[in-house]
């Protein structure tokens, strides 16, 4: 062989493993770093979108006829946080992306959906691995969601509340 080709391959060989190397400490950065936690007692909306001007006016007269407003985590790491539930839907899981990011070992990076359809909630699991559970049920598809009803989720639980 000649010595072009060896030092081409020697060459070849420390990129290889340089990008080896790199990706290592990206994976490594992204579990320490990527998971954004939302802090305990905190109060977010579930709408990202600004409100129009009559918002507050049709949350009330939502609120007053017994359609839930929040969702409020009752169990688990994030125990005591609540959500403001708006015109869109709740994406829960891992996943940084999520409205409400669980720190979950037992979540998938996209575990559930709650939304709203015909003014009423429902919740969907996302072909999660571990499955989302209403209460003592598995969620299989769509599944209307009462107040106070305990959804779980690895060892979350999460109710809507008035």
């Amino acid at each position: 062989m000649s010595e072009l080709i060896v030092t081409l391959l020697r060459v070849g060989y420390l990129v290889v493993l340089w990008l080896l190397v790199l990706s290592a400490v990206s994976v490594l950065r992204r579990d320490i770093f990527g998971t954004r936690v939302i802090a305990r007692g905190s109060v977010l909306t579930g709408s990202r979108r600004p409100v129009p001007d009559g918002g507050a006016n049709q949350r009330s007269s939502r609120a007053s006829r017994g359609a839930p407003s929040t969702i409020r985590v009752t169990a688990g790491p994030l125990r005591g946080t609540t959500l403001k539930l708006g015109q869109s839907s709740v994406l829960i899981g891992r996943a940084p992306s999520s409205t409400l990011v669980l720190d979950d070992d037992y979540a998938s990076n996209r575990h559930a959906r709650i939304f709203p359809e015909d003014g009423q909630w429902f919740v969907e699991d996302l072909e999660s691995r571990n499955g989302t559970y209403l209460g003592a049920h598995r969620v299989h598809g769509p599944t209307p969601v009462t107040i106070g009803t305990p959804i779980r989720i690895g060892q979350t639980v999460i109710e809507l509340h008035r």
